[in-house]
């Protein structure tokens, strides 16, 4: 019972994805992207041909035709309507492999890598920086957030006591909010590569010379001769793990480097929340009794200008101009804020 169970789950997931690469290649304006999917569709059909005879040796037989569930429909709405790239994460769930294609550091001049040491190398420090990004952006958030939550209270024209009960609480569901959605997202993202890179383990030891095939057809989309695309694709999965982060990558898209430990990402994004949104309050906090406001506003600011010249790091924008940006755009969402308060103080009193 459990060998039909799953030859009928695998015939069904290879149906499932023969239908979506047709529906991916008929939405597909580029010609080579097209004979990719369609080629794609092939393979899937011949695989589910496999299971299919898996499934009737142990003796239960999966049905001729394939019925497309309601999730699969909402699908074909979306690749049809928005596009096969704008929903590449969707795509990746629901096994549609080939994804790679679609990817800015695979367009015409980026160099397809020809063998392991090349595939090992050129991601060994992917996603080092990811960890710096996301945390000067954590911080920037909680900076803007409770600097403009300050300014919108006093703009009420509030007490000192209050503007700091306010930010303090601010702070925290701020600290709390982020940190959980950076779990949630974290924890989704990491299941769903899990589940991918699982079946494409199995389907490796299952058949590594259509998984071989698969990858060939990738290369040949890019413009690689079709014997180097076939040989390169064998010499891949030779090794078990490299085959399946090479997979993970070509086929599905997916950068193992840049996925961490859920924990860590809402630990991570909770500090810098905290790191940030705690500046604006350090007058209040040191019970500063004269000019509170102002040395709040002046500290901020210096803030705000730091945080946008060590995002230059990232952006190669010049650290003046990225300072004087975020300076900006902070300060108009701050002073927008205490205008609103002041109005919102006004009519209440």
């Amino acid at each position: 019972m459990v060998a039909f169970m799953h030859a009928k789950n695998s015939w069904l997931e290879e149906k499932q994805s023969a239908y979506l690469y047709r529906v991916v290649a008929d939405a597909e304006p580029v010609e080579s992207r097209k004979k990719l999917f369609n080629q794609l569709a092939n393979e899937a059909e011949s695989q589910a041909k496999h299971w299919a005879k898996e499934a009737k040796k142990a003796g239960c037989p999966t049905r001729n035709e394939y019925a497309p569930t309601k999730r699969v429909k909402l699908i074909v709405f979306l690749i049809r309507t928005l596009g096969p790239q704008r929903i590449k994460p969707v795509l990746a769930a629901v096994k549609i492999r080939g994804l790679s294609v679609y990817s800015k550091a695979r367009e015409p001049g980026h160099p397809i890598h020809t063998s392991v040491d090349e595939v090992g190398s050129s991601h060994r420090n992917a996603g080092n920086n990811g960890g710096l990004r996301a945390a000067v952006f954590g911080i920037n958030d909680g900076l803007v957030s409770i600097a403009c939550l300050v300014l919108g209270v006093a703009g009420a024209e509030s007490s000192t006591s209050t503007i700091l009960l306010t930010g303090i609480a601010g702070l925290l569901a701020g600290a709390f909010s982020m940190a959980s959605g950076e779990y949630i997202s974290m924890r989704s993202q990491r299941e769903m590569f899990e589940y991918q890179i699982g079946l494409e383990r199995d389907e490796l030891a299952e058949y590594p010379e259509e998984e071989a095939g698969e990858l060939a057809l990738i290369y040949m989309a890019r413009g690689m001769p079709e014997k180097e695309a076939h040989a390169l694709g064998k010499r891949m999965i030779a090794d078990l793990e490299v085959g399946l982060d090479t997979l993970a990558r070509e086929e599905l898209g997916l950068n193992p480097d840049e996925l961490g430990s859920p924990w860590i990402a809402a630990i991570s994004s909770f500090i810098a929340f905290i790191s940030g949104g705690a500046i604006p309050l350090i007058p209040y906090l040191l019970e500063i009794k004269t000019n509170t406001l102002e040395i709040s506003i002046a500290i901020t600011a210096l803030s705000l200008f730091a945080v946008g010249a060590l995002l230059s790091l990232f952006t190669g924008r010049g650290a003046f101009w990225g300072g004087l940006r975020m300076l900006l755009i902070g300060g108009g969402a701050g002073l927008l804020t205490y205008g609103i308060g002041h109005l919102m103080g006004a009519n209440i009193s």
